[in-house]
């Protein structure tokens, strides 16, 4: 009898293993369609380096490349750039042509200013590196909630000269104050943007992540052009108010052997250079 059941038993196992392999079999063919452009870059990278070609392949391809070679596939017709600061080291600016050598870099922001007082160290070298490249090229403050707003309207005015060409100022928010109330913040915001917008004669555009946003500055700042930080792997279209969308931090490309930032800007080449000066 014991052996009886012992036989009944695995033959009531075998299904469940079925289905278990069947579901696994789905997710990995789901993953390897929907992913398909990355794998596909992975698999050339791959070949690349065995043949001892590792001039044109990156350093470590990660699940982030993929998914970022995804993503500007998908939107392939639009416009791609970077955001740079100190923090990409010393930059090759004649190298830094393509991302993943496919997709060209037609526009740069570059971080210029923080708070009231400071300044990026590499600024002034970025800013003339990406003009003497050819790159559309535009310039951002990092915002510091409990400083006061006017003084960090004069440090973004006292370091960056806009010429014909470059893009708008840039409000870089992302922190949370911690010395006054969000009304106030919103308040510091409002007249960085109107001392901006006084001494260049252009508004200003805002960056921020996409639920600081949606929580705090949505109502207040209607008909700037939105610039949306959201890395979440699994999100991969633009909603449509985002005019720029910085998908990734961890993009590698030639030319700086930091990670980078990578945007999408929702528009044309043509589209991107009527938004500037």
């Amino acid at each position: 009898m014991a052996k009886k059941k012992s036989t009944s038993k695995k033959k009531q196992e075998i299904p469940y293993k079925f289905i278990f392999i069947g579901v696994i079999t789905i997710v990995l063919v789901t993953f390897t369609v929907h992913y398909r452009h990355g794998i596909n870059y992975w698999m050339k990278t791959v070949s690349r380096k065995l043949k001892g070609d590792t001039e044109n392949s990156v350093e470590k391809l990660t699940k982030y490349d993929v998914r970022n070679i995804e993503v500007m596939d998908r939107y392939y017709l639009k416009t791609f750039g970077l955001d740079i600061s100190q923090y990409q080291g010393d930059i090759d600016w004649a190298q830094m042509k393509t991302i993943y050598d496919i997709y060209p870099i037609n526009f740069v922001f570059i971080r210029s200013t923080m708070g009231g007082f400071n300044t990026d160290k590499k600024f002034d070298e970025n800013w003339e590196g990406a003009k003497q490249n050819d790159f559309i090229r535009g310039a951002y403050h990092f915002y510091r909630p409990d400083e006061n707003s006017t003084a960090q309207a004069q440090n973004f005015i006292r370091n960056v000269n806009l010429k014909s060409g470059d893009l708008p100022p840039v409000l870089d928010i992302e922190t949370m104050p911690r010395t006054q109330s969000m009304e106030r913040l919103i308040e510091g915001l409002k007249n960085w943007c109107s001392i901006i917008e006084d001494h260049y004669g252009i508004q200003p555009i805002i960056y921020t992540s996409d639920k600081y946003f949606e929580n705090f500055l949505r109502p207040h700042f209607e008909g700037y052009i939105i610039w949306i930080a959201n890395y979440n792997f699994f999100v991969e279209d633009m909603k449509s108010h985002w005019n720029f969308w910085q998908f990734t931090e961890k993009a590698q490309i030639k030319g700086t052997s930091y990670k980078v930032d990578v945007n999408i800007y929702n528009g044309t080449v043509d589209g991107l250079k009527n938004l500037t000066l």
